[in-house]
């Protein structure tokens, strides 16, 4: 497996849609991720958001060092309708599996497996389109351009909003990971996790298509 070809594939990568734009996040977009989450702080009990320019700095900083170790996407979410930001989503946890010299996947330039998270919106994305596009995009490029075998989502076991809208999407449950991650709160966090394999896409992608269409 050559590290140099996954890089290539994990840079400069933007998806689009109708009602937003994935962008790679950078340091120019620090003000504007913290104007996105000011409001009410109760839709981020669950999700560590930076609140201050300051905060929105390191959090960018955080993601682009997991980007340089070509083991996260970060993106920058950008509603078209007005071009504002309006949170942040990525790739993490990308996975490469050690195929043998001689099968078909061995030196594969792209990811076995994925997980999206970090994912969070301003108070007027939540209830919009937005969601829904932005897991279609990314599952789109993780199945179809990377043809990945499994994408993951964990969220906090105590987020019912989160595994409500997981399970939406047609993700199955796969238990709970005890003292997996640290909380937005700062403890030791039990997650829920989810999955979708490639075998489960089409059919998740239909369900999404028919609820983007619907709203």
């Amino acid at each position: 497996m050559h590290d140099r070809q996954i890089s290539m594939t994990l840079t400069n990568l933007t998806l689009t849609g109708q009602h937003v734009r994935l962008e790679p996040l950078t340091l120019a977009h620090a003000d504007a991720l913290a104007a996105a989450s000011a409001g009410d702080p109760e839709l981020y009990l669950w999700s560590p958001v930076p609140r201050t320019p300051s905060d929105a700095e390191k959090y960018i900083e955080t993601a682009l060092a997991m980007r340089d170790a070509a083991t996260g996407v970060p993106f920058a979410v950008v509603r078209l309708a007005d071009r504002m930001v309006i949170g942040s989503t990525r790739f993490f946890n990308i996975e490469r599996w050690p195929w043998p010299a001689g099968h078909a996947e061995h030196n594969r330039p792209t990811p076995d497996a994925v997980e999206i998270g970090y994912t969070w919106y301003s108070p007027t994305a939540i209830r919009t389109a937005v969601n829904t596009e932005c897991k279609l995009l990314l599952l789109t490029h993780a199945f179809e351009g990377w043809k990945v075998h499994r994408v993951c989502l964990h969220t906090d076991i105590r987020n019912q909003r989160s595994r409500s809208a997981m399970e939406r999407l047609g993700c199955k449950f796969e238990g709970i990971l005890r003292a997996h991650r640290m909380a937005a709160d700062l403890i030791p966090r039990d997650s829920a996790r989810y999955s979708i394999t490639a075998s489960e896409w089409p059919e998740v992608k239909t369900r999404l298509t028919e609820r983007l269409t619907r709203s």
